[in-house]
């Protein structure tokens, strides 16, 4: 095959910009927001980047490559942790981004539901629904600029999971492109569709390995007539937990939001980023922020003040009963916004201070006191300079349990022993706590191989007769998850 001629034919097919060739002098710059991961530990080279703006060119560009058995990684927003949608460095995978599929194709109040391109933003999703009255409640640091379709892909968790749940739960229907070129259309919005196996499910969580998405029908619900948020202090994460358990028995559905930071993460926010750190200085003793710090939220269908009174509610009977020692909740958006932007600054005060193994973990909520605690003590007795920055999502039992190498552990070989030897110690705590590697992250290249070591050969055995089946050329995001 002349690649240059199988290119300029790809080329014709599509509209002016919905092919760029590195092979025609196009500027690294331009190719790197496709090629380089968030994180900048993944770099590859594509072939081309397809950017299709309708499903017929994505059909078009798939029916191509599964002609001549090239490879190809579908992308969206490239927000991704795990390096699951940037190409190889072969520079024979085309990669096939979607960010041109932007377009709101309905909303249907009274079946609460809304479709959507996959390459709409999920701040465009959530101003679609807010703008008919209604809230689509997946919420994510990256909102601004990742994609639904790869949203759905990974299937997403984010702050919102403890109500609402993942991405898979806020899903009613999808339109997928398969591997030979075919639409799989199914965007009904039902909510009962008992007709044999479920295709939507296989999809969704699939990262790009069966079929590119191209367009989902998402659960939409009533916007809250009240949204209280207050940040609390406590003394241990037994505390939190025990409070995590009096939140849902107070306010039910109402809860919302329930993340925790420990003291180390708020510290380097404060490091780095002082202004935003400054709505926690209400609980601080003395100069120090307290060893856990709970952001909760309740939401109401009467009132603010009815909001805001239950959860001032909880605290007030939290701190009577020692699992809080301070709290302050938000007076204004203005205020609730700013503990969020607390919360969510982690990543990147993180980042500032220097490379971080990163681990997106999660365990029985009633065994993370235990598991952090057991962690700890292992990564300090092999390491006492490492430390330990610990956040997350603790209603629903996702940490994000990142660990800092010794200064002596900077060099790439240095740093890739420790993050192995690392990863076994978090890893074989969290198989004997019954917990999994990757909460809401997914697999992508950086924990396919530790996939491979862990999961129950009976459900590989599945999964890869699944592959098998869908994608029998192996052409979609190979390399991937199996």
């Amino acid at each position: 095959m002349d690649i240059t001629s199988w290119l300029d034919d790809l080329g014709a097919l599509l509209d002016p910009a919905g092919l760029l060739r590195p092979d025609q002098g196009l500027s690294p710059a331009v190719c790197e927001p496709f090629e380089l991961d968030w994180r900048r530990r993944y770099r590859g080279q594509a072939l081309a980047i397809a950017r299709p703006a309708t499903v017929e060119q994505v059909r078009t560009v798939v029916r191509a490559c599964a002609a001549e058995g090239i490879a190809l990684i579908p992308q969206g927003g490239n927000t991704g942790l795990v390096g699951g949608s940037i190409p190889d460095g072969s520079g024979r995978q085309l990669l096939l981004n979607l960010t041109r599929l932007h377009q709101v194709r309905g909303v249907d109040p009274a079946n609460l539901t809304l479709t959507v391109d996959a390459g709409c933003t999920l701040a465009q999703v959530q101003q679609a629904a807010q703008d008919h009255g209604l809230l689509f409640p997946l919420s994510l640091a990256s909102e601004g600029s990742c994609t639904i379709g790869g949203n759905l892909a990974t299937n997403a968790g984010g702050t919102q999971v403890l109500r609402y749940g993942t991405a898979r739960e806020l899903c009613l229907g999808l339109e997928v492109v398969t591997a030979s070129g075919a639409l799989w259309s199914s965007l009904s919005g039902l909510r009962k569709d008992n007709t044999g196996y479920d295709l939507r499910d296989l999809f969704i969580g699939s990262e790009g390995t069966l079929g590119v998405i191209t367009a989902a029908t998402l659960r939409l619900y009533p916007r809250p007539r009240g949204q209280a948020t207050a940040l609390a202090a406590c003394d241990s994460l037994h505390g939190a937990v025990a409070l995590l358990s009096r939140a849902r028995a107070h306010l039910d559905a109402g809860l919302t939001a329930f993340e925790a930071m420990g003291r180390l993460p708020l510290d380097l926010v404060a490091r780095h980023h002082p202004d935003i750190a400054r709505c926690a200085d209400s609980l601080r003793r003395g100069d120090q922020l307290p060893p856990w710090a709970v952001l909760i939220e309740h939401a109401s269908t009467e009132s603010q003040d009815h909001a805001e009174a239950r959860l001032q509610a909880l605290l007030g009977d939290a701190l009577d009963a020692g699992e809080i020692t301070n709290a302050s909740l938000a007076t204004n958006e203005s205020q609730r916004q700013a503990l969020w932007h607390l919360r969510e600054t982690i990543p990147l005060a993180e980042r500032t201070e220097g490379l971080m193994v990163k681990h997106d973990i999660a365990v029985p909520t009633s065994a993370i006191p235990a598991f952090v605690a057991q962690a700890g003590q292992q990564l300090q007795a092999r390491w006492p300079d490492s430390r330990v920055v610990c956040f997350g999502h603790l209603g629903d039992g996702n940490l994000h349990y990142n660990v800092q190498p010794p200064a002596g552990q900077a060099s790439a070989e240095a740093l890739q022993s420790f993050e192995h030897q690392a990863n076994q110690v978090v890893f074989d705590l969290v198989d004997r706590f019954g917990g999994t590697l990757s909460a809401e992250h997914g697999i992508g290249q950086l924990r396919r191989d530790e996939l491979a070591r862990r999961k129950p050969p009976e459900a590989l055995t599945m999964m890869r007769a699944i592959k098998q089946a869908l994608d029998p050329q192996g052409l979609f995001n190979p390399g991937r998850v199996l």
